[in-house]
């Protein structure tokens, strides 16, 4: 079985993690508007775990933005590269994560993590440690406000509020859906709010979640499931699939 490896000088503890995370904090660009929302392309980005095997699969599933169309998928499966610590998930998801993303047959655009960005304690999330790491414009998109605070946005969809850290605005709690519970968006890398918010938006016009996640969400979970079973071919290989619309 191939699994992707945890790279040489991969932190190994809480603290070497946190120094990680000091010294990457400051390279986040937050200046740069980001790509066009609903135009090229975007990438959404997942991944699932088995603990009992010591797995982490990741999927990237790259669309369309005009069309929310499959454009390519890849997935890879890796062993899981760091302990369970709330704040310091990226290091459990990162390298697999990037392994998918290099096996796309075609640049991501945009990338969608489902989790947070600058809506983080150490202002460092997922989005923005992926977006670092690779120099690809990132946004998050959680399904929960982790501990920032925020007023309940309007019940109409599109209306948002402020995620905040105190004072701090460090995301939005967005309403996707018609009375539908909030999403919360924070910028990762290389984007603006605003336009992450305009992109989130684009990105769900039938479910609360972007069908970025929906779509790396099922394969990320299919990928596990065949990696588990020592399926023919096995998950752990990347797949690719180009479509036509490419």
């Amino acid at each position: 079985m191939t699994t992707v490896g945890v790279p040489a000088g991969w932190p190994a503890t809480e603290e070497e993690a946190r120094a990680v995370q000091d010294e990457l904090r400051g390279r986040v660009v937050l200046d740069e508007p980001g790509p066009e929302p609903g135009a090229g392309r975007v990438t959404g980005v997942d991944v699932a775990y088995d603990d009992d095997l010591d797995l982490v699969a990741a999927a990237a599933v790259v669309l369309d933005a005009a069309t929310l169309e499959v454009v390519a998928e890849a997935t890879a499966v890796g062993r899981v590269s760091f302990p369970y610590v709330p704040g310091l998930l990226a290091f459990r998801e990162i390298p697999t994560v990037r392994a998918a993303l290099d096996r796309l047959p075609c640049p991501p655009g945009l990338v969608v993590c489902d989790g947070y960005g600058l809506a983080h304690p150490r202002r460092f999330g997922l989005a923005s440690h992926l977006g670092v790491l690779t120099g690809l414009p990132v946004i998050g998109v959680a399904k929960n406000p982790f501990t920032f605070a925020y007023d309940d946005p309007g019940a109409e969809r599109g209306a948002c509020a402020a995620l905040l850290a105190g004072t701090e605005e460090v995301g939005r709690a967005l309403r996707t859906r018609d009375g539908v519970k909030p999403v919360f968006v924070s910028v990762g890398h290389r984007v603006s709010l605003d336009n992450a918010i305009a992109h989130t938006l684009a990105l769900t016009p039938r479910y609360r979640l972007p069908e970025t996640t929906r779509r790396a969400d099922a394969l990320c979970r299919r990928a596990l499931r065949e990696a588990a079973q020592g399926g023919a071919g096995g998950a752990q290989e990347a797949t690719r699939r180009q479509a036509s619309a490419s």
